[in-house]
């Protein structure tokens, strides 16, 4: 029962995530609404079978919170965030002013030469309009402080709370279901080896992503930021996917020391066992 509830839950988190743009933003055309609709449904159904599941699919750490919570409550705060701000342009209240006033402000002081932020905004064309410079530079700076704050918080429950301790034990295959063990090589080097690769594409995946468009750009059209929907989900992507690289490989390394001190354990009690019957 409790895992059917934890499922639900998780599902309407997810619908909500993905429906948040197109409530908050009032010019949103009904077909766009429709497309909406059909993924978050798609998406909550995937998520509630997934949690429902005893047996893992594609998930990573799904029995080891905070991982998927943080993740999840990273992107939600972007994507809210940078969702009041585009409504603030067309229809301003209290709130969206409030918001608005706020990442301009990340923004502009997050926005220093060759920071990400200055990169995404130097990839736009030369001839876009001031005010999308602005609204660029403000999702950018809110999606960049959100992604590390996420981190921050990642590393403090590492740190903290002995992540991941809990009342079971960890298991590597449902929590890892996409890391084959018996692939070859020893398995702590192998999760030591993902560890460090995922923490550096994830810092360099910010720098790389603007400059990549912009230097694509005159062969292939680049993504248009003029259309809300695509400046929320394309600015929150660019902030969030990097930090939960950064916070996989963090996972990996915790989970490659936790091995390592289980076979320190191990071998020391048949060290003990053996000295004992000498």
């Amino acid at each position: 029962m409790s895992r059917l509830t934890g499922a639900i839950g998780r599902a309407i988190f997810v619908v909500m995530l993905i429906t948040t743009p197109s409530i908050l933003l009032p010019w949103t055309h009904s077909d766009t609404i429709t497309l909406v609709t059909l993924v978050a449904l798609l998406a909550g159904a995937y998520t509630f079978f997934e949690y429902k599941s005893e047996l893992p699919s594609i998930l990573e750490f799904r029995d080891a919170p905070p991982f998927n919570r943080i993740r999840f409550f990273a992107l939600f705060t972007s994507v809210l965030a940078i969702s009041l701000a585009c409504s603030g342009k067309v229809a301003p209240t209290t709130l969206t002013t409030f918001v608005s006033a706020i990442g301009d402000s990340i923004g502009r002081t997050i926005d220093v030469p060759f920071s990400p932020v200055r990169l995404m905004v130097l990839m736009l064309p030369e001839n876009a309009p001031p005010s999308l410079y602005s609204t660029v530079r403000t999702a950018a700076g809110v999606s960049y402080l959100v992604s590390v704050l996420a981190i921050a918080a990642f590393i403090l429950s590492v740190r903290m709370r002995d992540w991941p301790h809990s009342e079971t034990a960890f298991n590597v295959w449902t929590n890892l279901p996409n890391f084959d063990p018996t692939a070859g090589g020893d398995v702590v080097h192998r999760l030591s080896r993902d560890s460090q690769l995922n923490i550096i594409l994830g810092f360099l995946l910010p720098f790389m992503v603007p400059a990549v468009i912009k230097l694509t750009s005159d062969i292939v059209n680049p993504i248009s930021l003029m259309n809300p929907h695509t400046l929320i989900w394309t600015v929150s992507a660019w902030g969030v996917i990097p930090a939960s690289l950064i916070m996989r490989g963090i996972a990996m390394g915790k989970v490659a020391e936790m091995i390592t001190e289980q076979r320190r354990a191990s071998y020391g009690a048949e060290d003990g066992m053996i000295g004992s019957a000498a």
